[in-house]
């Protein structure tokens, strides 16, 4: 049986996760803060090229898996990280490369994920959706829109998007008990 990819729950392990990488390598922390703040596919955010994210206010891409074009203001974090980052870069490079000057693949984030948060002591299943779920559990628990973040994830309907954020059946069950008419 497979195993299901969970979302880090905990802000401040997000923000510990982030630190561990900030000390082992600019490239993984910016494709960690990223992923948990676009909720992009890991196979999208690979994609991208300086181009895509120099002098931008938006990243415009078509989705891989979907083929469905996405479009998203870049927030105030990432800009900075992001200028940061390319200041010495070329437009036609990807923004994500190997040491051996290749795009970096899906395994290899996948290794960098699980090593930063074994580091931090995080003990839930981690895989390269973890960063997609963790934007999606927060901003859910944020802004509790539950059809945004279906069109933001471009689910067909709230119940997909709702199980694949976690949102699990004790907090169903606490949201239950705090009804009453």
């Amino acid at each position: 049986m497979k195993q299901t990819v969970e979302p880090i729950r905990n802000k401040q392990q997000i923000k510990q996760v982030e630190e561990y990488l900030t000390k082992k390598n600019p490239r993984n922390r910016l494709l960690f803060v990223l992923g948990t703040n676009s909720g992009l596919r890991v196979s999208d955010i690979l994609n991208l090229n300086i181009s895509d994210v120099r002098n931008k206010t938006h990243i415009e891409i078509k989705e891989q898996k979907t083929g469905k074009f996405k479009k998203f203001p870049i927030n105030n974090k990432l800009k900075i990280l992001i200028k940061e980052f390319i200041q010495d870069k070329d437009d036609t490079e990807p923004l994500f490369l190997s040491q051996k000057r290749k795009r970096l693949d899906r395994s290899q984030v996948y290794r960098m994920l699980n090593e930063a948060c074994k580091a931090v002591g995080i003990t839930v299943n981690v895989g390269t959706h973890t960063m997609r779920k963790s934007f999606g559990y927060h901003h859910y628990k944020q802004f509790k829109d539950v059809a945004m973040l279906q069109m933001i994830f471009n689910h067909s309907n709230p119940k997909i998007t709702l199980r694949y954020i976690g949102i699990e059946q004790d907090e169903i069950d606490n949201s239950y008990r705090q009804f009453e008419l």
